[in-house]
């Protein structure tokens, strides 16, 4: 059984107007309890810092959990948020299983989809979708440009046997080698991977200037074993995406240090938005110990909403609605984005970080930024 929960907002002028009812359909519960009250938080701090109403419509962000990997849940609770709560907008997911169901719902209503997370195939065939998220060759692209400039010419890959694990072992390699790169190894891993051992010994033995890494949940368990094991002193450096967000850092700890990554936010972004989107992230719920990059596409999926509402005056109709997104430019807390009016995908810079220990805490410094990145992939 699902959890469901509405989000409840303050009262203000225009409450006579009809409501902006906003589905979000996502994991709130395990293994995603802390990213699901995450997110919570960001949609307050939207609310702080844009107002709870645009065009005389008051918000209303209805949450659904979706249980986890479930789209046949996902996609029942669109079409529940449709017909029985009548939203002008869905919003999600966590996995792309459950993005592409809330796609089909998505297309068959004709009720435009924001997405909040990466994953390939969830736009193709759904014209009433966007993604404010990313996409892996996003990513994985400029950090195997960025490694072969630095010196780094010979690269293991270990990653999870499953779609977006392939994809993004196959885009590193597809990038990598194109710039003269070699693949010391190239493994997959079972998805509910705990014991890395012998992962590391092999890594170990084919001696790599580094290891790619995708492992999402899973990279926790391998960074803590990789110190443990004492490969962390061979100078094989390691490369990763989401592994250290950061949500992570407080769990990985100093075995983070060193780690480089790629990706669309940091916390260590300098701009007033962002600094802005910190604090009232944090005053909204103190326990989260800082945004990363889920929260940050919540935030700007309302601020994509709150556009077209305003560019309608409040009288939505999706096709209309459809022409503005794929129009839209505007800074976000990352920095400034686009959608790509052929693909409906963001446009946005693309950080490569370095974890560092900074006045007692850790974060992800960046240390080169890849401007205006579109999905190579994505067409």
């Amino acid at each position: 059984m699902c959890a469901c929960a509405a989000l409840v907002l303050p009262r203000s002028a225009g409450a006579d107007q009809p409501p902006l009812r906003v589905g979000f359909v996502s994991t709130f519960s395990r293994p995603f309890t802390e990213q699901g009250e995450a997110a919570k938080a960001a949609i307050a701090a939207f609310i702080k810092e844009h107002g709870d109403s645009v065009a005389g419509r008051k918000l209303d962000v209805i949450i659904r959990d979706d249980g986890g990997l479930a789209p046949e849940t996902a996609q029942r609770l669109a079409q529940e948020l449709i017909a029985g709560d009548h939203v002008d907008f869905l919003m999600g997911s966590i996995y792309a299983p459950n993005e592409k169901a809330l796609g089909a719902v998505s297309t068959a209503a004709k009720t435009p989809a924001f997405f909040v997370n990466g994953g390939y195939g969830i736009l193709e065939g759904n014209p009433y979708t966007a993604r404010f998220a990313f996409a892996q060759g996003q990513l994985i692209y400029p950090l195997a440009e960025w490694a072969l400039k630095n010196g780094l010419k010979n690269v293991y890959m270990l990653y999870l046997n499953f779609g977006p694990g392939i994809d993004s072992a196959t885009s590193f390699k597809t990038a990598f080698t194109a710039g003269g790169g070699k693949i010391a190894g190239d493994e997959a891993v079972p998805v509910d991977t705990t014991d890395f051992s012998a992962s590391i010994q092999h890594i170990r033995d084919a001696k790599p200037q580094a290891v790619f890494i995708f492992l999402i949940s899973q990279g926790t368990p391998f960074i803590k074993q990789w110190h443990s094991s004492g490969a962390a002193q061979s100078g094989i450096k390691i490369l990763a995406g989401i592994e250290t967000n950061e949500l992570a850092l407080p769990v990985l700890g100093d075995d983070a240090i060193g780690i480089y990554s790629a990706a669309n936010y940091t916390v260590a972004h300098a701009s007033t938005l962002n600094t802005d989107f910190k604090r009232d992230m944090h005053a909204a719920d103190p326990s989260i110990p800082s945004p990363d990059f889920y929260d940050v596409a919540v935030y700007d999926a309302l601020q994509a909403i709150y556009k077209v509402t305003a560019a309608q005056n409040g009288a939505l109709d999706p096709d209309k609605t459809m022409a503005l997104v794929r129009a839209l430019k505007f800074e976000s807390p990352r920095g400034p984005i686009e959608i790509d009016p052929q693909t409906r995908d963001v446009v946005q810079n693309i950080d490569i970080r370095r974890v560092d220990k900074v006045n007692g805490a850790l974060q992800n410094t960046p240390i080169a930024t890849y401007p205006h990145v579109r999905d190579p992939l994505e067409k």
